[in-house]
């Protein structure tokens, strides 16, 4: 069975009998993207003599419609794809159809792999050449997205890694502070992150603090071994932080007063947990 992990891995001859698979499926999506018909073929030169041969030559020689499309136009339909297997069949098909392939990646503005059994390669493969990638999911899901720190080192270097405005690696349990921070360095132009249900600690809070001024909303769902000093260094360096999910955390109740104090505008998620910390500040002191 084709999966993703097949990308730009086949042959480039034509294999025959997949090519049929997809012609269905583009042949609809061609309803929705060419707007202007194909050119027929040149006429057929008449000779008496000849006519029988120049039909067969023209039927041996005559291109196939849908193989005369440009590479820029099929980069176009493939964009519509949203299956990652649909793309990884596309790409086996022939040498065309995989540039193709490679061509709309880089038109991407968003790629997720929630829901997809992935690893350190495979998603590397799929996003190295996706050039204008804005928003970048990469959470576990029931079937185990598999990305390591090896992934995330490997990620680091795509050109689009400086350009991501969300990033998430929700429940990714095998990445450590030392990936996590080899990404997030990059990633200057971050606005959403979600990390929750990770081992981190405070040494990536403090890379995102140092690299991430931009950063809006973060959500460190689990993160048990995040303390007071990580998110105080987070709030005081991410002055448009304005939403932390802090649900499961083993973090002091006056941690987030002072967090609020510091900026006021600054959204604690769940909502109970700041109305906690209120009844906990209205109790006499004998």
């Amino acid at each position: 069975m084709t999966t993703p992990d097949t990308f730009y891995q086949s042959p480039d001859s034509y294999t025959v009998l997949k090519r049929p698979l997809f012609l269905p499926l583009l042949s609809r999506l061609f309803e929705s993207a060419i707007t202007t018909t194909l050119p027929k073929p040149s006429r057929l030169p008449f000779g008496l003599e000849n006519v029988g041969l120049e039909l067969e030559g023209m039927r041996k020689n005559e291109e196939a419609e849908i193989d005369r499309l440009p590479i820029d136009l099929l980069a176009n339909i493939f964009v519509l794809l949203t299956c990652f297997k649909d793309l990884a069949q596309a790409s086996s098909v022939c040498r065309k159809w995989k540039q193709g392939v490679k061509q709309s990646l880089a038109r991407r503005e968003k790629l997720s792999f929630a829901g997809w059994t992935m690893d350190d390669d495979s998603i590397t493969r799929l996003v190295l050449p996706a050039y204008n990638l804005k928003e970048l999911d990469i959470s576990k899901s029931r079937w185990g997205c598999q990305i390591t720190d090896n992934g995330l080192y490997q990620l680091s270097s795509a050109k689009c890694v400086s350009n991501l405005s969300s990033i998430s690696l929700w429940g990714m349990a095998a990445i450590t502070d030392k990936g996590v921070v080899q990404l997030i360095s990059r990633a200057t132009s971050l606005q959403h992150l979600n990390i929750g249900g990770t081992f981190i600690t405070d040494e990536s809070l403090f890379a995102i603090a140092n690299s991430c001024p931009h950063l809006k909303s973060i959500i460190l769902w689990g993160c048990r071994h995040v303390t007071e000093s990580g998110l105080l260094a987070l709030v005081n360096k991410c002055r448009k932080l304005g939403s932390i999910n802090a649900w499961g955390m083993r973090v002091p109740l006056h941690c987030f007063m002072v967090l609020v104090t510091i900026s006021p505008a600054l959204q604690i998620q769940p909502k109970g947990l700041l109305l906690s910390v209120e009844r906990v500040g209205m109790l006499p002191v004998f």
